[in-house]
């Protein structure tokens, strides 16, 4: 068939490589530039334990008494945001205590999973360096802060893959550049915990795609779907472009592409941030993740810089940066790993992205409803962890094969 996918983020391009890989004839349609220039260009980096990553799911620190009011919110509601940035939270919340919020996370960690695998798979094929780092801590303060995530570990355990309680000295070990000074009582411990760098590997992905035959068509504009015939439209073009069924995997786009045939998709970007640094530092900077559930940020090793990621803000703020969040950030990296990055250099590079997000924490990802038109979006702040899985799932389902994992969970009549 020849599939038109909308959007090159790292889920777009491992969607086009599945799909390349199967024989498909492939055209990938982007409004930047280059690939993974928007939300996978500075992603946490953790690829496992997916269930770990901060606002993977509303299941996971619901109960939390400072979600939205306090000093410090946990979501803050950026300037700009309005009734539809309110209502949509109150879906998130919803989410997370309804009786299918449980089966939702246990579907989350076998994607997960399964995306992990595919995702090294693809690592030791290529024989490329995409500057892993291995480990995954939860630093826990006090004891009560193993409540914040209860229920992502629960579901671990059930699904094999528990965490290791261990002590402050234990965790010391393992990272050797934890602050000796900061309180810690111990810490949750995932020895096969992945972490590596998102866009590197999405450009990775993007040459071996285009060695299948895929196409790359960049700064195109997808300004419409069409279904009579089947295609895109792209802004400025007089007719639609031809397509034997079309890809959704632009993130926001994606849901306002489907507004366009009368399809909701209830997908709000909640914005997060990430400051990267240059390593000063190895023995005093993480060798891994590091993941302060307090705070819900994450500290990651990748390569020869450190990046620390959080901050979860609705509406669009005028593109601003929040002072205090990055505060925030910056006094985790420098009270956990003191000495560790070089803060005050000129290459530190800080970023606020969109993280297109639905209100459950799972994607959309199967067939739209309409005919033709195929959805993979909506991982929110897990993209680059079930990109690959999600990109293989979907292709098994366009060729009409039975699919490594049930997608049932993550189809769009779901809202």
């Amino acid at each position: 068939m020849e599939i038109a996918i909308v959007g090159a983020g790292i889920v777009g391009v491992a969607t086009a490589y599945e799909l390349a890989c199967d024989g498909h004839q492939v055209t990938v349609y982007e409004q930047r530039s280059a690939a993974a220039e928007e939300a996978s260009f500075a992603s946490s980096g953790l690829l496992a334990p997916s269930l770990l990553i901060p606002w993977a799911s509303p299941a996971v620190g619901i109960h939390a008494s400072n979600l939205l009011w306090g000093r410090q919110p946990a979501f803050r509601m950026a300037r700009g945001a309005g009734l539809s940035e309110y209502r949509w939270l109150r879906q998130w919340r919803k989410a997370g205590r309804t009786p299918s919020a449980l089966a939702t996370l246990q579907a989350l960690e076998r994607l997960g999973q399964f995306s992990l695998e595919r995702t090294l798979k693809l690592v030791k094929l290529f024989q490329v360096d995409i500057e892993p780092s291995q480990g995954t801590l939860v630093l826990l303060r006090h004891k009560n802060d193993v409540k914040k995530i209860h229920p992502a570990i629960e579901v671990m355990n059930e699904a094999g893959h528990a965490l290791s309680e261990i002590d402050a000295d234990a965790a010391r070990l393992i990272e050797p550049g934890l602050a000796t000074d900061t309180p810690l009582t111990g810490a949750l411990y995932a020895s096969k915990g992945e972490a590596a760098n998102c866009r590197l590997f999405a450009q990775v992905l993007r040459y071996a795609a285009q060695e299948y035959g895929v196409k790359f068509r960049f700064n195109a504009q997808v300004k419409s779907i069409t279904t009579h015939p089947t295609g895109v439209q792209i802004t400025g073009e007089p007719a639609p472009r031809r397509a034997d069924a079309v890809v959704l995997c632009a993130g926001l786009a994606s849901a306002a592409l489907l507004r366009g045939q009368g399809v909701n998709l209830p997908m709000a970007p909640v914005y997060g941030y990430t400051i990267s640094a240059p390593l000063r530092e190895d023995t005093h900077a993480p060798q891994g993740t590091v993941i302060d559930p307090l705070h819900r940020i994450t500290i990651s090793r990748q390569g020869m810089r450190v990046r620390v990621s959080g901050g979860a803000e609705l509406g669009y703020g005028g593109g601003e940066h929040h002072s205090d969040t990055l505060q925030k950030l910056y006094l985790a990296l420098s009270g956990w790993f003191p000495g560790g990055a070089q803060l005050s250099s000129s290459q530190v590079q800080i970023l606020r992205g969109a993280r297109p997000t639905l209100p459950d924490g799972a994607p959309a990802l199967g067939a739209s409803g309409i005919p033709g038109v195929w959805l993979n979006a909506g991982h929110g702040a897990s993209g680059w962890a079930l990109a690959c899985g999600s990109a293989r799932a979907l292709a098994d389902r366009i060729a009409q094969a039975a699919p490594a994992i049930e997608l049932d969970m993550f189809g769009v009549n779901r809202f």
